[in-house]
C-alpha cells in the first residue's frame, strides 16, 4: 500500500449540491503533492477528480496513483474518511 501524509482536508454540504470535499495529501516516493476533490450527492457513493497540487509532475506517477485509488478501497476510504471529519458543521 502506499504511504501517504495528509496536508490538508475541507468538506462542505449543502442540499443542492450534497457533499464536496477536498484532501491535499503527499505520496512517499512521488517528488509532486496532489489534491482529490470529492463528491458525492448522499454521502455513500463517491467520485472524484485527481490533480497535481502545485505544479504539474510526471504523468505516470498520477497515473499509478488514480489506478490505486480504484483498486485500493482502504486508500480511497482514508481520503475520504480525512475530509469527512473536517465536514463544517
Amino acid at each position: 500500500m502506499l504511504n501517504i501524509q495528509i496536508l490538508e482536508a475541507s468538506m462542505s454540504y449543502s442540499k443542492e449540491d450534497g457533499y464536496v470535499g477536498k484532501v491535499q495529501f503527499g505520496v512517499e516516493g512521488h517528488e509532486n503533492q496532489y489534491e482529490i476533490t470529492l463528491h458525492s450527492k448522499k454521502g455513500n457513493d463517491w467520485g472524484y477528480g485527481l490533480f497535481f497540487l502545485h505544479e504539474s509532475g510526471k504523468e505516470e506517477q498520477l497515473l499509478a496513483l488514480e489506478d490505486e485509488l480504484e483498486e485500493n478501497d482502504e486508500l480511497f476510504d482514508t481520503l475520504v474518511e480525512a475530509a469527512k471529519a473536517k465536514l463544517e458543521k
